[in-house]
């Protein structure tokens, strides 16, 4: 076949052509693997410091094993991992013991800081759903600097506990741990605020989300057995395993509140043309619902009539303060009422007609 220079130009474009899209620095694709494979490493020695730092704080101790099922990665992956990041000064390896170094500690604190600042964001500020907040922060939480938490913090009014109780560190460090018990270890008849939840892992989290438990809620334990733990909470009755019940922590009051009277029921419970005085809004109502549902006037006190059901029966028309407003079953069930009797209309002392 005849030399054509042209084939030959062409042929050379393509190959330098093919060089740069592997090799262009930063935009290549070995550069953007080499990217991955760093930030995949730091993923995995910021989710390892996290377990260790977890650990350490419930006075557990960390092994090889026990990080490697944490990070969903092989053993031996694990141990070079950890010898990487001895050798970053994060890790004090000894035998079989692993200990944080203070710089360690310090690099853990920040990567919580992160994750729990940031599941309080989703909570007071976005219409996430409470079941996703964990793992969407699970991915944030390695992306954001310390001057961006500062900001996030402050925004927020720098909370010291996240949606589910957890504690979250301060810019230095600092936690505010709460002396707390598990509902399954709470006496029958004793009240107690929830604390916290425990949003790990999602199946159990997901039933404690089902049955509409939250922090700062008040409780009330009916019966305690081996079999289940049956309990009064904003005002329903709720029946756990005691392994669920164990994932739900509590701090006993000192005073025994009425909690079943003073709860009141879901506005959803409301029939057409029956009305009632709002006692609460849920602890659930969080964060832009809650906001607007304020705006609207819905506040202790405050008298709601079920006006009528649209053909579907979701949602209801409400008349609010004057005003008719549609909420949906999900919605109204963030609303505690208390019904009222409306009293019968006298007659009139001269006509003896209806007022």
């Amino acid at each position: 076949m005849a030399y054509n220079p042209l084939e030959a130009l062409l042929a050379g474009i393509a190959f330098v052509g093919i060089l740069a899209l592997i090799f262009w620095p930063d935009k290549g694709l070995y550069g953007r693997w080499q990217q991955s494979r760093r930030l995949t490493q730091r993923v995995l020695t910021e989710d390892a410091l996290k377990h260790i730092h977890e650990d350490e704080m419930n006075g557990r101790i960390p092994t090889i094993a026990s990080i490697a099922g944490s990070l969903h990665i092989s053993q031996n992956d694990t141990a070079v991992l950890l010898t990487h990041m001895q050798a970053e000064g994060l890790l004090q390896i000894e035998g079989d013991s692993i200990e944080l170094t203070t710089e360690g500690r310090t690099a853990a604190l920040h990567i919580i800081r992160a994750h729990r600042l940031w599941e309080q964001h989703l909570a007071e500020e976005t219409g996430y759903h409470e079941v996703d907040w964990h793992t969407i922060a699970e991915t944030r939480e390695h992306e954001l600097s310390t001057a961006e938490l500062d900001d996030i913090a402050t925004r927020l009014g720098n909370p010291i506990y996240d949606p589910h109780g957890d504690p979250i560190p301060t810019a230095d460090g600092k936690m505010v741990m709460p002396q707390s018990q598990p509902l399954s270890t709470l006496p029958v008849n004793k009240a107690a605020r929830i604390v916290h939840l425990e949003d790990e892992p999602e199946t159990v989290y997901a039933q404690l989300v089902a049955e509409g438990l939250q922090p700062g809620m008040t409780v009330r334990v009916l019966e305690s057995t081996p079999q289940r733990v049956r309990f009064w909470a904003n005002g329903d009755e709720h029946t756990l395993a005691p392994l669920i019940a164990a994932n739900v922590s509590v701090v006993p009051l000192q005073t025994q509140p009425d909690i079943v009277a003073d709860a009141g029921e879901p506005l959803s419970n409301l029939a057409i043309g029956e009305t009632a005085e709002v006692v609460m809004l849920t602890p659930a109502c969080r964060g832009a619902e809650r906001r607007r549902f304020m705006d609207l006037g819905i506040l202790p006190g405050t008298q709601i009539t079920a006006e009528m059901r649209s053909p579907s029966g979701d949602p209801v028309a409400y008349r609010i303060r004057g005003a008719v407003i549609a909420l949906r079953e999900e919605q109204a069930k963030y609303i505690r009422v208390r019904k009222l009797e409306v009293p019968l209309v006298s007659d009139h002392p001269i006509t003896g007609q209806k007022q």
